[in-house]
Order: C-alpha cells, then structure tokens, then sequence
C-alpha cells in the first residue's frame, strides 16, 4: 500500500501541483519567475558554489535522460568494460561536482549575513532537498555500482511506465532502500517547483539569441579630458562638438 503511495498517486500528484502552481505564477506574478540571483552580494563565493552545480546537475541530468531514451544503447555501450568504467567515472565525478557545488551554496548563505537577510524559508527547503537529493546519488554511484546499468534495466521500466500511464512499481520493489529515497525525494522537489525559485529554469532566455541589437548613444563627446587617475571631465577639446544636445547632459540614449 505505501509503494502505491509513494511510486503511483504521489508522482501523479506532485505532476499535477507542479504544472498548476507554476502556470499560475508565471501568470499572476510574472516578475517572480527569476532565480532572484544574489551576486551582487557577493560574487566571489557564488562563483566557487554556482559554477561546478551547475556542470555538475546539467551533466546529471543530461545522464538520466539519456537513459531513459536510449536504454538499449546505454546497455550496449555498456558492454565493453573499459567504456562502462569511463561512464560510471563520469557519473561520479559530475555528482561529486554537484556536492561540492551545494554545500558550497548552503554555507556561503549560512556564513554571510547579508545572504542571510535575503534567505526565504523556501530556499532553505530547496537547499536541504537538493543536498538530500545529490547526497543520496553520490552514496548510490559508491556503494551501488555499475548504476548506469541497473538503472536503465529496472529504473527506466518504472518510469516510462508512468508516463504511459500504466504504472508498474514491480521493478521498484527490488531496488535498494536509498534508491527508493532518491526517487521519493526528487518527487518532493518536484512538489515544491512552482513555489520556489527553480521556476527560473522554465525561462530560459533564448530570445536573446534573435533580439535586434541594442545602441548606446552619449551625447557628451567621448574625445573629453580626464583628470589622469579620477573620472573628473575637464573642458573640451576645442575640436569636441556634443552630439545629442537636445538630452539631457550626461544622459545616455538608448536606439535600436
């Protein structure tokens, strides 16, 4: 009864909140859709934290998936053990990037006040779920090897059985206990999507790819003297005409 539970109502369940809350946040609070970054507080220290997270969740990800749509060719590839040890190395190394990545976060947002003042009870679930969740991975690809093979043959059964909509949690049964934990808990931050900050991952800014251009016009001449070591403006060159004399002094104008 508690498997049905947990491996066919709850993931349907936490599918249909997610998808609900965040059609009507991205509608009603629209401005809200952002990882509401806090660099400018302290970039330094979100450098270390943020840049092997993400490498490290994107190539995991990248790994589940293509596992879920190619399991026969992650079998075959897998049939030659050099390559197996090589995949199974990767899968490590990136979930040991993303460790290191989120514990970095968690104590940069613990040790800096300023961070602290910004910290919402939300980020705090977040934080603790995905170190759950990243923790619980790193433990399987240690003590549970050759991952990259039983899960393509028991794991990915179970949810592609989900997604046609005849759940089969046979296959679940017979995974070890933190597995299980793995995938209840991503089910959990799959709950908690539309109301945190990881809706910024739904607005990926690809327009910036094919937007026009953007032209920033002064209109005081660029050919000004400087005070040497200050950003005091002395007279003009005599040969210095403004360009844009109708703006106000000193103000930018922006064209396309």
């Amino acid at each position: 009864m508690l498997e049905s539970f947990l491996f066919i109502i709850f993931p349907y369940s936490v599918v249909i909140l997610a998808i609900v809350i965040t059609v009507q946040r991205y509608l009603k609070r629209g401005f809200t859709y952002s990882s509401l970054s806090s660099q400018f507080l302290e970039s330094k220290e979100l450098f270390y934290g943020s840049v092997p997270w993400h490498y490290g969740i994107l190539g995991v990800l990248t790994g589940h998936l293509l596992g879920m749509l190619f399991p026969r060719t992650i079998l075959w590839f897998n049939g030659v053990p050099v390559r197996l040890y090589i995949l199974e190395s990767t899968g490590l190394a990136l979930g040991l990037m993303c460790l290191v990545g989120i514990v970095s976060l968690i104590v940069r947002r613990v040790q800096s006040p300023r961070i602290r003042s910004v910290t919402t009870p939300m980020d705090v679930i977040v934080l603790l779920l995905l170190l759950i969740q990243v923790g619980l991975g790193v433990f399987t690809a240690l003590f549970y090897r050759w991952g990259s093979s039983w899960y393509v043959t028991l794991a990915v059964p179970y949810l592609q059985s989900l997604f046609t909509l005849q759940p089969d949690v046979k296959t679940v049964g017979s995974l070890p206990l933190v597995v299980k934990l793995h995938i209840v808990n991503a089910y959990l931050l799959a709950a908690v999507f539309g109301f945190s900050r990881l809706v910024h991952m739904m607005v990926v800014p690809l327009h910036y790819l094919w937007r026009p251009y953007q032209l920033v016009i002064w209109n005081r001449n660029r050919k000004r003297i400087r005070r040497p070591g200050t950003g005091t403006a002395l007279e003009p060159a005599a040969d210095s005409v403004s360009a844009l004399e109708p703006a106000a002094k000193g103000q930018p104008v922006f064209t396309r």
